[in-house]
């Protein structure tokens, strides 16, 4: 008679039953180190983030000490910037998000992404930006962040054997950047899926997603709850704002697309006489970059220093007049910094400048909209420029805290992409990311 079966000895494991067991512990250590990594990057971007408003505070303490001296840091900041740049982290030029575009989408020597986002590049990348503040450049950290945190994510995962590949590691370092720059987790996913690659496998979106929220946790763990212009919710007219975005998203669409063409025109893949005089004497055309921000600094007042985030802040919280200062010297100074080859981003010099249309039209004959005006203003503008309507909405939804003004901004985002497409054709970071598929990486597009 057989013992019965709760006295019987359990049977071995059989092959297959131990290869799963294997698969699964192996599939559970990936996921771990990816979420230790993403910490990591996370403490990286908060970092980052609290010296370059270190940078900008240090530069208003020299500006009221002595503004002459200050001003005359930029053409010298541009102009070291350019060269060490050059010299020692080519890589490291320009906005960042670029490279993250191309290294996600080329492999270069058999490898994704070549030194395009490494920690290398990515640590030069966080000098060299707030040197450049220090100096009162009107750059943004946001474009850069993206490609350090994606440098990180590349770099300490690349012993991954199965799971998710380097170039689903790049795109969420990327997204991961953006949701840990501006405290915008839904941001930072839909900007993967609608900027940073084109096609995913299903299980980069997994990726995509956890990245961003570890890493977006552990910025917020450390920089403390924020919305990035403060809480705006229940102000909102929405009656106006409606009446108010197809204006906005128009001219706010026409000027991001003019300053993509310009861009695009100066340190594009193709070769005109400016572009060919750049990459001549580049020191001395990030120079002359410096002189022109000079000169915008003076007539505006000194609103161009730095990513714009307190003139945008106080334009939306009720500060009345100067938008069209903003607005015209913001569009020099930031064209001034992209165009030079100096690292640092456009996203937040855009949205200060989208803050300034959006005033200036409010100051004028859309008076009835209000604060509504100026939010719609950024996002129509940074939608004109990065061509990137659903980031551009859902950013600053999330950054103002405001989710009854979702479908003004989308209308706003979705014209101001619509007439930017008329007179930029392709997205600007597409076609700065084709500089760097074509351009060998010791040498700065």
């Amino acid at each position: 008679m057989p013992p019965p079966p709760f006295f019987r000895p359990s049977a071995a494991p059989s092959r297959r039953e131990e290869v799963a067991a294997y698969l699964q512990a192996r599939r559970a250590w990936r996921t771990a180190l990816i979420v230790l990594v993403a910490v990591l990057a996370g403490l990286v971007a908060a970092f980052f983030a609290r010296l370059c408003d270190a940078a900008m505070e240090l530069h208003g303490r020299l500006y009221e000490w002595s503004p002459a001296f200050t001003l005359s840091l930029l053409p010298i900041g541009f102009a070291t910037a350019v060269w060490l740049t050059r010299r020692f982290a080519p890589e490291a030029a320009g906005s960042g998000i670029p490279q993250v575009i191309a290294a996600a989408e080329q492999r270069w020597r058999g490898r994704w992404g070549g030194r395009r986002v490494t920690l290398r590049t990515g640590a030069w990348k966080v000098v060299m930006a707030a040197w450049l503040l220090l100096c009162g450049a009107s750059i943004g950290r946001e474009g850069p962040t993206v490609q350090v945190v994606a440098g990180v994510m590349r770099t300490l995962t690349r012993g991954l054997k199965g799971g998710p590949g380097r170039r689903a590691m790049i795109i969420a370092g990327g997204a991961a950047g953006v949701a840990a720059a501006f405290n915008t987790p839904i941001a930072g996913v839909v900007f993967a899926f609608e900027e940073l690659a084109r096609s995913f496998e299903r299980r980069t979106h997994t990726t995509v997603i956890l990245v961003v929220v570890v890493a977006g946790f552990t910025a917020y763990a450390l920089q403390g709850d924020y919305a990035y212009f403060g809480t705006l919710s229940g102000q909102t007219d929405l009656r106006a704002a409606w009446l108010a975005a197809p204006v906005i998203g128009l001219i706010s669409g026409v000027a991001g697309g003019v300053f993509s063409r310009l861009l695009a025109y100066v340190i594009g893949p193709g070769s005109n006489p400016v572009a060919r005089w750049r990459q001549g004497r580049p020191v001395f055309f990030a120079f002359l970059c410096g002189l022109v921000a000079v000169g915008a600094a003076l007539i505006s007042g000194g609103v161009t220093f730095g990513a714009g985030y307190h003139e945008a802040r106080a334009l939306l919280h009720g500060d009345e007049g100067g938008g069209l200062n903003l607005a015209v010297w913001k569009f020099v100074a930031s064209l001034a910094a992209a165009v030079s080859g100096a690292p640092g981003g456009i996203f937040a010099p855009s949205l200060a400048t989208g803050a300034g249309i959006g005033s200036a039209l409010s100051e004028s004959f859309l008076a009835f909209a209000g604060r509504d005006a100026v939010v719609l203003g950024m996002a129509g503008y940074l939608s004109g420029v990065v061509q990137a309507p659903l980031t551009s909405a859902v950013i600053l939804m999330e950054m103002t805290r405001d989710p009854g003004l979702v479908a003004p901004l989308m209308l706003t985002s979705l014209l101001a992409r619509w007439v930017s497409g008329l007179i930029m054709p392709q997205p600007i970071y597409h076609v700065l990311a084709d500089s760097w598929r074509l351009t060998p990486t010791h040498k700065t597009p």
